[in-house]
Parts: structure tokens; C-alpha cells; sequence
């Protein structure tokens, strides 16, 4: 299973989770592998491509730090390393959902910081929205592999709400996205095609998700792309929920990856939210995240 990651991805300066976690989780990888997991380096995007979904003058001001106010709407920090990790890990995004569209199986990248992101400007440590992104290029490459429009589901089970993805996408018939969160931020009114849960209880977690997922069956998709947020974790301060646990965690990857492959459903996943503090380690979020990595790989394995 392709894993895209690129020592670009942490280039900011600015100390930050979102900016750093990606380094951390590569270097478990390559001191603890996981069975079939390799990783790969993407090509960064270009200007031109990010500008097809993002307002090119909000683009120029992260490229350049000009106007600052606008380059720093991610609530992070401008400086130069910004511009090429932002290139980089949202190329991370979009080279898994080709790979995994054209191969009809898995692939992922350590990719963070997309959900939120608007047309014109950051939000929420989110600079440019990969899902979106990834949605486009993939709908592109799947009109050019066979006739018709192609469709996509967007999972989103990071703890906050994913609006930048909803503002970006909800004209796109093509696209659906079922959003499961912990934390009311970047809420949005939903519709037929995206829907959003906003879940309060613990317990009422995976029921939730099982029921969103059952009621797509029977609607074929092209592609998944799975937004895996590990900040619903109790120990996140920043989106977890009290009672959510790493086995309620685990139980989630092991859904998520059983139904797709159970469909045989193309699927490119990102690693999202996850922060560690007071009550959650470095260590302890790095093996968060490997719930993940470590559920699509047996899921590749399996043929799904």
C-alpha cells in the first residue's frame, strides 16, 4: 500500500501538530513498520492546480506571505517553509486518490491540515483543502480511465465539522460526503448529498456511522476519500470527546475499511486532525494514527 510522505510536508517553521505530527508518524513507520505499507514520495502541486479550487489571490498571498493577514487566515504563522509544505502535502492528498482509483484498492497519505479551508481563505490550521482537491483530480483522472461523470464519497470523521470541504463541493453532483463530528466548529446546514452528525455521547458514536454507511448501500461510488481524524480521542484538547477511547478509535478504522472493502470501493485516506498536550503524548497520537495506517494496509492486504 502506497503511503505518501515527503520531509516537504513539515517544512514551516511554525511548531505545530499539524506541521510537525506527519515527521513523527513517518519515523514510527521506518523504526516499527507496518506489513505492506511503502513509503512514497509525491509530486507537490502546482500553483495553477491549487488556483482551480482555491481564489488564485488567496494562493499568491500564501505563496508570498502578502497580504499577511490573508497568508496566515490558517490561524498559523507565514513564513517561506509554508508555500512548499502546503504544495506537498495536499499533492500527498491527490497522488492516493489517483493511486488508489487506479489501482481499485489503497493508498493513503500522511497528510493534515485540509478540511477547512475555504475557496478564499485558511481556517481552522487548514491552508488548502486537499479533500477537495483530491475530488477534482480524481474525478478528472476517472473521466479520462472511462466514460461518464464518476462519483466520489467524502467520509469525514475528524472531530470538527468539515465546511471548507461542504463550501467547496456542495454544487458538485458528483460528490457526496458524509460528515461525522465531536465538536460543533465549522458546522454547516446539510443536504441530501452532505450530511453532517454532530455527536455528543460516546455510545452514540459508531452507531451513528454505522447507520450513515448502511444507508449508502446499494449507491456505487468510484472512490472514497476517508478524512481519518483521531481528535475525537478524550485526550485531544482541542475536539476530543469524553469516553471516546482508543478501542471506540480502533473499532471506527475497522468499520470504515470493512465497508469499503466489503464493496469493493477504492479508497485514498489522509491522517487530519490529532493533537497531542496534557493528556494525549506524542507517542500516544503517533500510534492514533497508526490505527489507521494500520487498518488500510490489512484492508489492501485483503484485497479491498
Amino acid at each position: 500500500m502506497r503511503l505518501y510522505y515527503a520531509d516537504d510536508y513539515v517544512l514551516a517553521a511554525y511548531g505545530f501538530d499539524t506541521t510537525r505530527k506527519a515527521r513523527w508518524i513517518a519515523e514510527s513507520l521506518r523504526a516499527d513498520p507496518i506489513a505492506g505499507v511503502e513509503l512514497v514520495a509525491p509530486r507537490p502541486l502546482d500553483e495553477a492546480e491549487i488556483a482551480a479550487v482555491h481564489d488564485p489571490a488567496y494562493v499568491a498571498a500564501v505563496r508570498d506571505g502578502v497580504p499577511r493577514e490573508l497568508a496566515e487566515s490558517n490561524e498559523l504563522s507565514w513564513d517561506p517553509g509554508l508555500w512548499p509544505m502546503v504544495r506537498a502535502s495536499n499533492g500527498g492528498a491527490v497522488a492516493a486518490a489517483v493511486a488508489a482509483l487506479e489501482s481499485g484498492g489503497v493508498a493513503g497519505s500522511l497528510s493534515s491540515g485540509l478540511h477547512h479551508a475555504k475557496r478564499e481563505r485558511g481556517d481552522g490550521y487548514c491552508t488548502f483543502n486537499g479533500l477537495a482537491l483530491a475530488a477534482r483530480a480524481a474525478l478528472a483522472a476517472r473521466a479520462a480511465l472511462a466514460a461518464g461523470a464518476g462519483s466520489l464519497l467524502i467520509v469525514d470523521l475528524d472531530a470538527h465539522c468539515g465546511g471548507g470541504t461542504f463550501q467547496l463541493l456542495r454544487d458538485e453532483p458528483r460528490v457526496r460526503q458524509v460528515d461525522l463530528a465531536v465538536n460543533a466548529y465549522d458546522a454547516y446546514d446539510d443536504s441530501p448529498r452532505m450530511t453532517l452528525d454532530l455527536v455528543g455521547d460516546a455510545a452514540d458514536y459508531l452507531p451513528t456511522l454505522g447507520r450513515r454507511l448502511a444507508a449508502l448501500d446499494g449507491t456505487q461510488f468510484d472512490l472514497v476519500l476517508y478524512n481519518a481524524g483521531m481528535d475525537p480521542h478524550e485526550g485531544c484538547d482541542i475536539g476530543g470527546l469524553r469516553g471516546m477511547t482508543q478501542e471506540i478509535l480502533a473499532a471506527r478504522e475497522a468499520t470504515v475499511f470493512a465497508w469499503t472493502r466489503a464493496r469493493a470501493l477504492p479508497t485514498a485516506f489522509v491522517i487530519a486532525g490529532g493533537y497531542s498536550g496534557s493528556r494525549l503524548s506524542e507517542e500516544e497520537l503517533v500510534a492514533l494514527h497508526r490505527l489507521t495506517i494500520g487498518a488500510a494496509a490489512s484492508s489492501a492486504a485483503a484485497g479491498g
